[in-house]
C-alpha cells in the first residue's frame, strides 16, 4: 500500500533510537500517522515542526499498519517562533485537529480553511480568522451552530445569543427573560469583518462550550487541549 499527498505536520514524537512518529493533516487522507526513519536527526527534526507544510509518501504492507513516511519540506512556519500569540494559535490548531479528527478520514473543506488560517497567522485580523476556523471545525464534526436567523422570531438581524441546548441563534427580543441562560453571540461573527479582542474572546467562549461538549466522549472527560487554553488566556490579557 502506498500514496502521495500534501500535509501539515501536527506533532512529532521520538520512536526507538532514531526514528519518529509523526501525525499530519493531509489533503486527501485526513489525519494520518506514520514512522519517519531518522526523524530525530538534527536535519529532520528541524523540518518536523508543528505547522510545517510537507510532501509525503506513505508506504505500508497492509492498509491498517502504521506505515512509514518519506517527507519532503514544502513550507516552513519557523517565523512564528518569534510571535508568541501567533505561535499559540498554531499550537492550538494542531492540538485541536489531533484531538477532534478521526484518523484517516478526509475533510477537504477543513483542509482548505486550515491552510488559509496557517498562512494568515501573525497578520492583521488573524485572531478573527482563527475564531471562524473553530466554527468550521464544529461544522465538520457535525456540531455546527445555526447563526442565520433567530430560533424564536425568525429574524436575521439583531442576533445576540446562542442557545446552549440547540446551538441556534436568538435575538435579544426573542430571548426575553431567558437571556441569562443563553450564550452571548459576538456581533459580526457571521461575516468576515475583523473582530475586536473582546469579541474574539466572547466568540471563543462560545465555540469552546460546544467543542467541549461535542468532544467530551472523545476526550474521555479530559478538558480541551492545553494549547487552546493557553491561546484563550493570551487573548484575554490587556494589550
Amino acid at each position: 500500500m502506498d500514496w502521495r499527498d500534501q500535509g501539515v505536520l501536527l506533532s512529532m514524537r521520538p520512536h526507538g533510537e532514531s526514528a519518529a512518529i509523526i501525525e499530519v493533516l493531509t489533503a486527501l487522507h485526513g489525519r494520518h500517522a506514520g514512522v519517519v526513519r531518522g526523524g530525530t536527526s538534527r536535519k529532520m527534526a528541524a523540518m518536523l515542526q508543528p505547522g510545517s507544510g510537507v510532501q509525503l509518501e506513505w508506504r505500508a504492507r497492509l492498509d491498517d499498519h502504521i506505515g512509514t513516511f518519506t517527507v519532503e519540506p514544502l513550507q516552513s512556519r519557523a517565523h512564528l517562533l518569534s510571535d508568541r500569540l501567533a505561535l499559540a494559535g498554531l499550537m492550538s490548531v494542531c492540538s485541536l485537529l489531533r484531538a477532534a479528527l478521526p484518523e484517516r478520514e478526509p475533510y477537504p473543506a477543513l483542509w482548505t480553511v486550515t491552510l488559509g488560517l496557517l498562512d494568515a497567522l501573525g497578520q492583521e485580523g488573524w485572531t478573527s480568522a482563527y475564531l471562524r476556523w473553530e466554527l468550521q471545525l464544529l461544522e465538520e464534526l457535525g456540531f455546527g451552530l445555526d447563526l442565520e436567523r433567530c430560533a424564536v422570531t425568525g429574524a436575521t438581524e439583531g442576533l445576540a445569543f446562542v442557545s446552549p441546548k440547540t446551538g441556534r441563534a436568538v435575538t435579544r427580543a426573542g430571548a426575553g427573560d431567558w437571556a441569562d441562560r443563553l450564550l452571548p453571540l459576538p456581533p459580526g461573527l457571521q461575516g468576515d469583518a475583523v473582530l475586536t479582542p473582546a469579541e474574539v474572546s466572547m466568540g471563543l467562549s462560545l465555540t469552546g462550550f460546544f467543542l467541549d461538549r461535542g468532544l467530551h466522549p472523545v476526550l474521555n472527560d479530559r478538558p480541551l487541549p492545553e494549547a487552546r487554553a493557553r491561546l484563550v488566556d493570551l487573548l484575554s490579557r490587556p494589550a
